[in-house]
């Protein structure tokens, strides 16, 4: 291990440790998120989503910061995806049981294990399959619109080509591994014990599970 990773996990360990050994910090957190849910969203994606592209920036390119790559632009857009997460959570998390009980499954919210397993399942293959490629796409032309305006803040207000982004995509590496590996192989099954869990944590591990996207993302470029 490195100096730059030793420094990295020292800078990790130090920002997390006070909700560890704090009882006031943490009380505080909890009650924060519960009354702005919203915020919270945007404030934990910007954070822990961003800490996945910048171990994606390490396992690619040996580094954790270089020039152009964008750190801020790229923590204010996964603010707002991640706004975008929370009402997608939302939506799919009261939907889903309404329609599972409409095909037959009228018990679907009885308190046990296998019909919590099946509402579960069925809300992460739902929102994977339906919100997730949209998501992941519109990461990438931002991402793309990022680099090339140098990772420079100010691309924040520039108007973003979509069109000539979208064209010159890496559709090969955008089908063939993220949508046809990550989502089913990996997203639909960690979503699934993310809706297993009280809705007060949801959220907090589905950004956490943000920093694995990073590190797929990462992979993934490396397929080129």
């Amino acid at each position: 291990m490195k100096k730059q990773d030793l420094i990295f996990l020292a800078v990790i360990v130090i920002f997390f440790l006070p909700f560890f050994i704090s009882e006031e910090i943490l009380n505080f957190y909890k009650n924060f998120n519960k009354e702005h849910g919203i915020l919270m969203s945007f404030v934990k994606f910007s954070i822990l989503a961003t800490l996945g592209e910048v171990i994606g920036l390490r396992i690619k390119e040996k580094v954790y910061f270089k020039k152009g790559f964008g750190i801020v632009p790229r923590a204010i857009v996964w603010g707002f995806l991640g706004i975008t997460i929370k009402m997608a959570f939302i939506i799919f998390a009261k939907g889903v049981p309404e329609f599972l009980i409409q095909i037959g499954l009228e018990n679907i919210n009885d308190e046990n294990f296998l019909n919590k397993l099946i509402k579960a399942f069925s809300i992460s293959a739902s929102m994977n399959l339906i919100y997730a490629p949209i998501m992941m796409t519109l990461h990438k032309i931002t991402d793309t619109h990022i680099l090339y305006n140098n990772g420079k803040i100010m691309c924040i207000f520039k108007k973003i080509k979509f069109g000539e982004i979208l064209i010159n995509l890496n559709w090969s590496v955008q089908w063939n591994f993220v949508f046809k590996k990550t989502i089913p192989f990996f997203w639909i099954p960690a979503h699934t014990i993310t809706f297993l869990l009280p809705a007060e944590y949801q959220i907090l591990f589905a950004a956490i599970l943000g920093i694995i996207l990073g590190i797929l993302l990462a992979i993934a470029s490396l397929k080129k």
